[in-house]
């Protein structure tokens, strides 16, 4: 009696629920991390006088050299508005269907939609700035909304991206939200703190979408697909944590930069700053803004990663 082709279940599918569970945690794990760490960077440096002194100083420091800079950020700040938003939203749209991924076109427009609204709630209505004496009274200013604008869009195209693109969409998106984030420095718009939250809220909301696509019922692979590709591995795995990892490398070393300019900065707040201090701040907090955007891309790139590699090592690779 002929009972059709034997589908073999290899020791990688056994495994993939329980590797898929992990994802889900670890997503949920790091859009908690981020929601503690916008709060922290608001408890220190928007809710204390210390460090209120320490990002007027930055603030401050950014009129140095800011005509000539100016030139360069003015245009980029330009840039960013509503119809960004709704443009770069609907190009990643056109993407995930020219893929044939109608959940993925949901999916970026959940990203891009929360992340702004969130930073909109979080900037006027749950947290404020209290007046402690220090610098003009601008009203609450974190997050900042021109990062989250730019940071949202950036992660959606590398939500969207087939695997092979996404090293090289999440290298120019960390670039892009950079320039931005230092232009509303360089600007006077923001302070270094405000851009950092900014980056987080979008590193949050990717996460929270990654973890909704990791529990998501994927594809049942047939014999077909899956016996040619037993103990084929991972095909893209190789150049996604070498991108990371440069970034991570990267992040960490700015991140390495800005804390020991402004710890110095912070141990001369209650002192009368003077430009050499306000060069420092200044110097730290883009050295800061520059480590926030390299290490939530590299995160990024590895969760989207992670919660898409199931699906697109069962099926034809992009």
């Amino acid at each position: 009696m002929h009972e059709g082709p034997v589908v073999r279940v290899v020791p990688d599918q056994r495994r993939r629920p329980q590797a898929r569970g992990g994802v889900v945690v670890a997503c949920g794990a790091v859009a908690v991390a981020c929601a503690v760490g916008v709060w922290l960077l608001w408890r220190s440096f928007v809710d204390t006088w210390a460090g209120q002194r320490v990002e007027d100083a930055a603030l401050d420091g950014a009129a140095f050299g800011q005509g000539r800079l100016w030139a360069v950020a003015e245009p980029v700040l330009d840039v960013v508005s509503v119809g960004f938003v709704a443009g770069g939203l609907l190009g990643a749209a056109v993407v995930a269907l020219v893929r044939r991924r109608l959940s993925l076109a949901v999916q970026v427009a959940v990203l891009v939609g929360g992340a702004n609204l969130t930073t909109r709630l979080v900037k006027h209505v749950v947290l404020d700035r209290p007046l402690l004496g220090v610098g003009a009274d601008y009203g609450n200013t974190l997050p900042s909304g021109h990062t989250t604008a730019a940071g949202s869009v950036a992660a959606a195209l590398l939500l969207v991206a087939p695997p092979r693109a996404r090293p090289v969409v999440a290298l120019l998106g960390a670039g892009y939200t950079a320039l931005t984030g230092v232009s509303t420095l360089v600007g006077q718009w923001h302070r270094p703190s405000d851009v950092v939250a900014g980056t987080l809220v979008v590193l949050g909301w990717t996460a929270l979408v990654c973890g909704a696509m990791a529990a998501r019922p994927g594809v049942t692979p047939t014999a077909t697909s899956t016996l040619p590709r037993v103990g084929a591995g991972d095909p893209w795995w190789q150049r996604t944590r070498r991108t990371a990892l440069g970034l991570a490398v990267l992040g960490a070393a700015a991140g390495a930069v800005a804390g020991l300019l402004l710890t110095r900065t912070w141990a001369y707040r209650a002192g009368v700053a003077d430009r050499a201090h306000e060069l420092l701040a200044y110097g730290g907090g883009v050295a800061g803004v520059v480590a926030a955007c390299c290490l939530t891309f590299a995160a990024m790139l590895v969760l989207r990663h992670a919660a898409g590699s199931r699906d697109e090592t069962t099926s034809a690779p992009g």
